[in-house]
């Protein structure tokens, strides 16, 4: 197979159509710097190899060992999955994640990032899903990266300070924002959305990008091993940083490197990370009843 993962002068991201476990073995061990992706997770998509939850464990006990294999020591590993329904039961990928993870005495769990998004298909016999998960592993105990005020969001209010104590009288939040926490509110990629490819399941950008800011410098190697359409390559180049990036699907990995390419040299379309969610109001048509429900 005719992969290298040294980059060439000039070359910031590296693309590979081919089977993630293979390319992984020819990447150097200790060399990445972040590893982000959202994984094939049963769902019954074109890219799902099966559709039963014993392949998706076997899938992950194999790649595991490869993946944290290439994680620097301080290194992040970001997995992002959402649930699998079989018999109108639902099981949290999540849960199945770490109970593999737990066992590798040299990773520790962070957070345990809920992703909040507003949109999607109602159902009529349980509450609306709206929301997957991102489990943030660290390899080693402390010394990690962690860029918080890079990623810091607003106060809620700004001018607020102590009313009492030796500090009486001084702001009480920090004055470049607050920790944006571990829910977030970003919304998916749907049919309207400024980044939407052929992908059925596309990753945001501004998922990815909070991440990369807070968890990797500037000329940090970032991994994607399940990559789809490109979405953390997008994220990783336009935030200074250099990407590889794997898929066995011919046609989505087209769709990423024409991301990549588009990326690389500032042409990008995307929703950023910091871009306030719009919310209606009732003078909005959209924010009010039909004149048959009043």
């Amino acid at each position: 197979m005719n992969f290298s993962a040294k980059f060439k002068k000039n070359e910031n991201y590296i693309l590979h159509n081919g089977d993630c476990l293979e390319l992984l073995k020819k990447i150097p061990e200790k060399s990445i710097s972040l590893i982000i992706t959202s994984p094939p997770y049963c769902m019954g998509k074109e890219y799902d190899k099966s559709c039963e939850i014993d392949y998706f464990i076997s899938l992950h006990r194999k790649i595991f060992p490869e993946v944290i294999k290439v994680l620097k020591p301080g290194g992040s590993l970001c997995w992002q999955v959402g649930f699998y329904v079989k018999n109108n039961s639902v099981i949290p990928l999540d849960y199945l994640i770490f109970d593999i993870l737990k066992d590798y005495t040299d990773l520790s769990l962070k957070n345990r990032i809920i992703w909040h998004y507003g949109h999607g298909l109602h159902n009529s016999k349980k509450f609306s899903g709206r929301h997957e998960v991102v489990l943030w592993f660290v390899k080693g105990k402390d010394d990690y990266t962690f860029n918080l005020d890079g990623v810091r969001i607003p106060q809620k209010y700004p001018g607020k300070t102590y009313y009492k104590g030796e500090k009486k009288g001084e702001y009480s939040g920090n004055p470049l924002g607050k920790n944006p926490s571990d829910i977030w509110d970003i919304p998916n990629v749907n049919a309207n959305h400024v980044e939407k490819t052929e992908h059925p399941c596309q990753f945001p950008v501004a998922l990815i990008q909070r991440l990369v800011i807070a968890l990797t410098n500037k000329n940090d190697i970032i991994l994607d091993p399940f990559m789809g359409s490109g979405s953390a390559g997008v994220a990783a180049l336009v935030e200074k940083r250099k990407f590889i990036g794997f898929d066995n699907n011919k046609k989505y990995y087209k769709i990423a490197k024409k991301r990549c390419e588009e990326a690389a040299t500032g042409r990008a379309r995307f929703r950023a990370y910091d871009k306030p969610i719009m919310e209606p109001n009732q003078s909005m048509a959209v924010a009010r009843k039909p004149a048959s429900f009043k």
